[in-house]
């Protein structure tokens, strides 16, 4: 194999491959990256039994072949590399890498040991890259991170015909989005649990494609298969396993207090008030009238107040929220102005957005978030 790739080309394309390669692999072979070079192309491809990745870059090809070489060790050379063409050349168990007056030789591990990469499944529709990264962003922030309930580290996507919704819980809070896609089938109905990590990471590194193809493997359940490609970069990761809690029937259809506030007002004043809150200690907030008072802290610890501007259409409402997963929601509705929906204080609350023009309720994302009990 020889080659010749434009430096800044490689850097990128092996950051990119080398994102999901396993950090303590169950086989050595599981941190190489693949390098193979055909006619003109360039592909580098990654594969940990769980998630693969395979980016193809334009290169002047003079050697056709393969080669399996730490994926890591590559990525931290590509990146320091100085601003000139990059020639690549195996040679026997090793491969050369040379660029303006800097040279590295690499050994390269045995690729009869590296399992073959899944197949891409059969394209299920597209969607505009930055539309999907911005949707998954927003519900990502939700998903579980305990390894131990393995179904809430996990996003579900819903299709229905052209639409298609995202959800995730980590029990404390639930985000869902609903957007419009172009499926290859008008009448496609299917659902797929997918590795939440794994989503937003793949969402936000083709944010900048045109178009991405989305791929899903028929069932969409236990061993199936996802995939996203655009940009020349593929994804694929296995789905999980397991039943994702009935969302649905969390959302309350009614509500007995609808307050609006300013999002950045409100999220500065989070940021404040929330500086003596001791860990795990929540946010009060007092809706009254046009006035919402923020509150934090008791008893001998410090304590600080701020009052806001408010509208609130109802009952007034005293409830308390861990300040992180506030300033999660709020950072994430996307709009000048937030509308808090409430029941009871000890009922979850959800939060939309409001549509500048209209003064309507932006009901494509919700954000419902469980209050912390007040104890005084």
């Amino acid at each position: 194999m020889k080659l010749r790739v434009e430096r800044d080309v490689l850097a990128d394309s092996v950051a990119w491959a080398a994102r999901t390669l396993p950090s303590r692999p169950s086989l050595p072979v599981l941190a190489g990256l693949v390098l193979t070079a055909t006619d003109g192309v360039l592909t580098l491809s990654s594969f940990d039994y769980e998630v693969s990745g395979r980016v193809e870059i334009s290169a002047d090809v003079a050697t056709e072949g393969t080669s399996l070489v730490s994926g890591r060790l590559l990525a931290d050379i590509a990146r320091s590399l100085p601003p000139a063409p990059v020639t690549i050349e195996s040679e026997g168990t090793r491969i050369s890498i040379t660029c303006g007056r800097s040279s590295f030789t690499l050994p390269t591990l045995p690729g009869e040991d590296y399992p073959q990469l899944p197949d891409m499944p059969t394209a299920s529709g597209t969607i505009t890259g930055s539309a999907f990264a911005s949707a998954v962003a927003q519900v990502a922030i939700a998903a579980g991170r305990d390894d131990t309930l393995p179904t809430l580290t996990g996003m579900r996507m819903e299709i229905e015909g052209p639409s298609l919704v995202l959800a995730a819980t980590d029990r404390y809070r639930l985000a869902v989005r609903e957007f419009s896609w172009d499926p290859q089938s008008p009448s496609m109905s299917a659902h797929a649990l997918i590795p939440a990590r794994t989503l937003a990471d793949t969402a936000k590194s083709l944010a900048d494609a045109d178009q991405v193809t989305i791929a899903l493997s028929s069932g969409g359940t236990g061993e199936g298969l996802i995939g996203f490609e655009g940009h020349g970069r593929r994804t694929t990761t296995r789905l999980l396993d397991g039943e994702f809690p009935k969302y649905r029937s969390l959302l309350p259809s009614e509500s007995a207090a609808v307050a609006m506030v300013e999002t950045a007002m409100l999220m500065d004043a989070v940021k404040r008030v929330a500086l003596v809150a001791e860990r795990n200690t929540p946010v009060r907030l007092a809706f009254e009238g046009s006035e919402l008072t923020l509150r934090a802290g008791a008893g001998d610890d410090a304590q600080a107040v701020e009052v806001l501007e408010s509208a609130l259409d109802g009952d007034a409402i005293d409830i308390a929220f861990n300040p992180a997963y506030l300033l999660d929601g709020l950072a994430a509705i996307g709009s000048s102005t937030t509308r808090f929906s409430f029941t009871q204080p000890t009922r979850p609350a959800v939060l939309t957005g409001i549509n500048d023009e209209t003064q309507q309720s932006l009901d494509d994302y919700k954000y419902l978030l469980m209050p912390v009990r007040l104890t005084g």
